[in-house]
């Protein structure tokens, strides 16, 4: 039968073993005081153990592996680090280990000592083909369990993105309107064009829009030209008029524009053109000033959806969805969803961030239970978790879910996960 180090790591470090009167090889009495604590760095697999091995009381590290001999083959001896190993724990006993001084290390053999059904238990969740590997069986996990794990993810996600934003932060030298700015823009990219979006802010400061703030036309040119859309223009219209700005405000401000190479059109539908975003952030933006401020002061998560509605996009866009093609009128707001992502992945983030890096809690709080108030998302990933029977009645829960999908259940961490440690300690 297949075992994994993984898996008795996990057993040893919750005391899974069948009882606490354990002998080692030589047959000395072996009492875990403290198992120790599991290192991810390079060295022994547990630090800071404490044992009673026969009479005699001992801290250090402990070493797990599947045989004794896996000790040689990874050149233990060769390093000086596993010489503070008290106890070399082991499934199968197959060599002799000795340290540096030429002394047997005290070994235990796990084989015997734990309930063997947990290693099929864990070798099902591991070969499982279903699109996550506990589907069959999460339905049987208590929904208190499931939830108060999720809650946990959704912090372990915003703590992702809050490092993201802080280490930008860190480019734009503490400017939160242009950090901020540079994660609405690549916002308004919604994935496809996200990378688009983020060229884009790059090539083109908040600082330099913000100059041009009171004026809606110089905003939509330089944001434009920058995209490279105005590349092939000619002076006729409201196209034309941006030309002439852009050509002004290029040279003044020595811009470079990005490849209009880099922008994705193919199958999509016409209002999610990223002509249509570009149209859109330009009016946002010019809509509302200092709009990192207003979100962080906003309290009321319907008043925060008001920043995003009613913009006032250029009417150029109602009949045409790229320059010098024209369709029939269609809407040019950003809808509901397209709002809902927005307070999701840069609100809500920039006021978990931004609450963490000025130690003011209540703003971690409310981006919390922003989530919480806001719709569940749309996402094939979520599909299989609620046709297993998992409960996303919220933004908070899908988001959950989504890390839970990437972190764990994509990689298949059963044991770094609470649901699925709950499976295995059935």
């Amino acid at each position: 039968m297949n075992i994994s180090e993984n898996l008795l790591f996990f057993i040893w470090q919750n005391r899974l073993l069948s009882s606490l009167n354990l002998v080692g090889m030589q047959g000395e009495q072996i009492r875990v005081i403290h198992p120790g604590m599991l290192n991810t760095n390079a060295g022994p697999d547990f630090t800071e153990a404490n044992l009673l091995i026969g009479n005699t009381r001992w801290a250090g590290n402990i070493e797990i592996h599947v045989k004794s001999s896996d000790w040689v083959m990874h050149r233990h001896q060769q390093n000086p680090a596993y010489d503070t190993v008290i106890l070399h724990v082991v499934y199968e006993h197959d060599q002799i280990i000795l340290n540096s001084s030429g002394n047997a290390i005290p070994t235990l053999i796990l084989k015997g000592l734990f309930d063997e059904a947990l290693i099929g238990r864990y070798n099902e969740l591991l070969i499982s083909n279903r699109k996550f590997p506990c589907s069959a069986q999460i339905k049987e996990i208590d929904s208190f369990t499931i939830r108060s794990f999720l809650s946990r993810l959704v912090v372990e996600r915003l703590e992702l993105k809050s490092n993201e934003v802080l280490a930008k932060l860190a480019d734009t030298k503490g400017d939160w309107n242009e950090t901020f700015y540079y994660f609405l823009a690549r916002n308004f990219g919604f994935k496809v064009n996200a990378p688009a979006f983020e060229l884009l802010a790059g090539s083109l400061s908040h600082q330099i829009l913000a100059k041009h703030a009171d004026n809606q036309q110089q905003m939509e040119a330089l944001l434009f030209g920058q995209a490279g859309f105005l590349s092939l223009q000619t002076n006729n219209g409201y196209p034309g008029d941006l030309l002439g700005e852009y050509d002004f405000l290029k040279h003044k401000y020595a811009l470079k524009p990005i490849e209009v190479s880099v922008w994705k059109f193919l199958r999509m539908r016409p209002m999610n053109f990223p002509t249509i975003r570009i149209a859109q952030l330009a009016a946002l933006l010019f809509n509302t000033k200092f709009l990192f401020s207003k979100v962080m002061e906003t309290n009321d998560l319907k008043q925060l959806a008001k920043l995003f509605e009613l913009l006032p996009v250029n009417s150029y866009w109602t009949t045409h969805y790229h320059f010098r093609k024209e369709t029939k009128e269609m809407r040019i707001q950003l809808g509901t969803r397209s709002i809902e992502n927005i307070m999701i992945n840069t609100a809500c983030v920039f006021l978990f961030s931004y609450g963490k890096f000025t130690d003011n809690y209540a703003l971690v709080e409310r981006s919390l239970n922003f989530l919480e108030q806001i719709h569940q998302e749309s996402n094939s990933l979520l599909t299989p978790y609620t046709e297993a029977g998992v409960l996303i009645d919220s933004a908070f829960m899908s988001q959950a879910v989504l890390q839970l999908n990437k972190f764990y259940c994509s990689q298949k961490k059963c044991l770094n996960c609470g649901i699925g440690v709950k499976i295995l300690r059935r």
